[in-house]
C-alpha cells in the first residue's frame, strides 16, 4: 500500500484525486494540506506543510505555482518523492525542480493523462514513416473560454514529440495570417481555438498527398488527469533521485 500526502487536497483536483484513492486498494492519502481546511476529508488536513508530519512515501502536488519552492524544500527535507501536476512554473522554479531532482524523486510531465502520453509515443513513431513521405503535419487544440495561455501545453508538449523524432528539425508556426507565402514542408502548425467548457480536445493531422490521417485525444472530464496523477504516485514511491515523466510511467506498465 502506497501512503501519499496530497498537495492542495481541497482544491478541485485535489477532491478528484481524493475520491479516486477512495476506490483504489494499493493507495491510500495519509494526510492533506491545504490552507483552506473547511472541507471534511477521511484523513488529517493541516494548513502549512511544516506541520504535517505524517509517515509517507510520496507528494502529490495539485496546488498554485507560488506553493511549489516550499513544497520542494520540505520534501528534500522529508526525503519524499513528489509528483508535481502544477502548471505555469516560472524559469526559476523549473531550475530548483531540476535541482530537486539531483535529491528526491521528482516526477513533472506537461499534461497526467495517461491516453495523452500514450499519444505522444503513437505521434513519433508516426512522424518517423510520415514526415520523410512528404505528409504536412497541423494540431488543433480546443480549450474552454477561460483558459489563457495558447497554444496548451499539452499541444506544444505532442509537437515536441513529433520534433524530437525528426531531430528537431521542423520549425512551429502559431499563426499565419502575418505573411503571404505558401506552407513550408519543414513546419508544424499549432492552431488553438478557445471556446464554452471544453475540457481538452488535441488533434494531430498528417496530411500528404490523396489521404490524411487524423489522431485525436478528447478529455470529457479533468478526472483523467487525476487517474494519472495516481499511477504516476504509484510509480514514484521508492524510485531513486532523478527526474521522470509519465513515459516512464506507462514504460513500466508494458
Amino acid at each position: 500500500m502506497v501512503r501519499m500526502i496530497m498537495h492542495g487536497c481541497n482544491g478541485k483536483m485535489g477532491q478528484v484525486i481524493s475520491d479516486i484513492c477512495r476506490e483504489d486498494s494499493e493507495i491510500e492519502i495519509v494526510a492533506g494540506i491545504d490552507p483552506y481546511t473547511g472541507k471534511e476529508n477521511p484523513y488529517p488536513v493541516f494548513s502549512e506543510l511544516e506541520k504535517c508530519r505524517v509517515e509517507a512515501d510520496v507528494v502529490v502536488d495539485f496546488a498554485a505555482a507560488f506553493a511549489v519552492d516550499g513544497l520542494l524544500d520540505y520534501c528534500v527535507n522529508r526525503r519524499l518523492p513528489v509528483v508535481l501536476c502544477t502548471t505555469g512554473l516560472s524559469e526559476a522554479q523549473l531550475a530548483k525542480v531540476e535541482e530537486t531532482g539531483s535529491q528526491v524523486a521528482v516526477l513533472k510531465s506537461a499534461n497526467m493523462s495517461l491516453g495523452v502520453n500514450t499519444l505522444m509515443d503513437l505521434l513519433e513513431n508516426a512522424a518517423k514513416v510520415l514526415a520523410p513521405a512528404g505528409f504536412d503535419i497541423e494540431i488543433v487544440e480546443k480549450h474552454h473560454n477561460q483558459k489563457v495561455d495558447a497554444p496548451s501545453g499539452t499541444a506544444l508538449a505532442l509537437a515536441d514529440s513529433i520534433n524530437e523524432a525528426l531531430d528537431q528539425a521542423y520549425e512551429y508556426k502559431y499563426d499565419r495570417t502575418q505573411e503571404r507565402k505558401k506552407r513550408d514542408r519543414k513546419e508544424i502548425g499549432i492552431q488553438a481555438v478557445r471556446g464554452g467548457n471544453i475540457v481538452g480536445e488535441h488533434e494531430v493531422i498528417f496530411a500528404g498527398m490523396d489521404e490524411v490521417i487524423e489522431i485525436k485525444h478528447t478529455a470529457y472530464s479533468k478526472a483523467i488527469f487525476g487517474k494519472g496523477a495516481v499511477e504516476a504516485a504509484k510509480f514514484l514511491a521508492g524510485k531513486p533521485a532523478g527526474i521522470y515523466d509519465m513515459k516512464d510511467v506507462i514504460a513500466a506498465g508494458k
